[in-house]
């Protein structure tokens, strides 16, 4: 048995532990097992434990961008949030999978470095982030990403730059490629004003607070922006603000948030994204792109 094998290795981890504050919309859900493994050798321990033993598996950043959508994972939850490490050399960081990429851009900007300060609302860890190509204010991490560091599906560690990860508008060679974690990035930066970017992150963190409701439980952008459009839009043209699927509701701040009011599972919160395709679609003939992952 699995949990055999944490305890001969010593590895923390709990038996069916609740995921509901691993994820942002703080969908109650349980999984068979949640591990942390401390480093990255001992991560690949876990992940050849368990392929050996043929086990369902998933790697959880901040669950910042995902919707579970089962009522139960028979499986192991694997947390990165040991992979915690920070190195400065020079003009170039590199952080673990595990850090969080907004107090990373802050810490950043205490060091007057430039080029990060775009990441500092987005609430996402460095891997996960990374995979996805995370960004706002027409940025991303591609543009100042130097290098990643990642295991492969046969579990061997590879180094690539950026030309050789396929990344695009909140995609890259991770996502295609699921068997394959990012351990860490590294990032170029260059010197900046640290009070000019203090006040550029205060200035953004404001508005964000009064057109998002960074005060209810959601997962961010639901959407990607169509070519030359807004999502938002679309969906609150279609009167869909505040359509609510037992306690998933199309936020009345903003359109292209769902947020989860009361006890909302991840198959009301899929229910309604398909509600919101199906009214986008038929008022506009627009087919929406899912920003969020469906996790099943």
């Amino acid at each position: 048995m699995i949990n055999d094998f944490f305890k001969e290795h010593e590895i923390e981890y709990y038996e069916e532990a609740s995921l509901k504050k691993y994820n942002t919309y703080r969908v109650a859900v349980n999984c068979a097992f949640l591990v942390f493994p401390k480093d990255e050798a001992e991560l690949i321990l876990v992940l050849k434990t368990i392929k050996k033993l043929n086990l369902k598996y998933l790697i959880l950043g901040n669950g910042s961008n995902i919707i579970i959508n089962t009522d139960y994972y028979d499986g192991v939850v694997i947390k990165l949030d040991k992979l915690s490490s920070i190195e400065y050399k020079g003009d170039t960081v590199t952080a673990g999978a595990g850090v969080s990429l907004a107090r990373l851009a802050m810490d950043t900007i205490e060091r007057s470095l430039s080029g990060l300060e775009f990441a500092a609302g987005i609430p996402g860890a460095v891997g996960a982030s990374t995979a996805m190509n995370a960004g706002a204010y027409n940025k991303d991490l591609a543009m100042v990403i130097k290098e990643v560091k990642f295991l492969n599906g046969n579990l061997e560690i590879e180094t690539k730059e950026p030309d050789d990860l396929a990344f695009d508008y909140r995609d890259s060679f991770f996502k295609h490629h699921p068997e394959c974690i990012v351990l860490s990035t590294t990032f170029t930066l260059t010197a900046g004003d640290k009070e000019e970017m203090h006040c550029q992150v205060t200035e953004r963190r404001k508005k964000r607070q009064a057109s998002q409701p960074l005060d209810m439980p959601s997962a961010g952008s639901v959407f990607r922006n169509p070519d030359n459009m807004y999502a938002g839009e679309l969906i609150e043209k279609c009167n869909l603000k505040g359509y609510n699927i037992n306690g998933a509701e199309v936020s009345t701040k903003h359109a292209n948030f769902i947020v989860n009011t009361g006890s909302a599972t991840g198959k009301d919160i899929v229910a309604l994204i398909t509600k919101i395709k199906k009214e986008v679609k038929k008022n506009y003939n627009v087919d929406l792109k899912l920003e969020q992952i469906i996790i099943e």
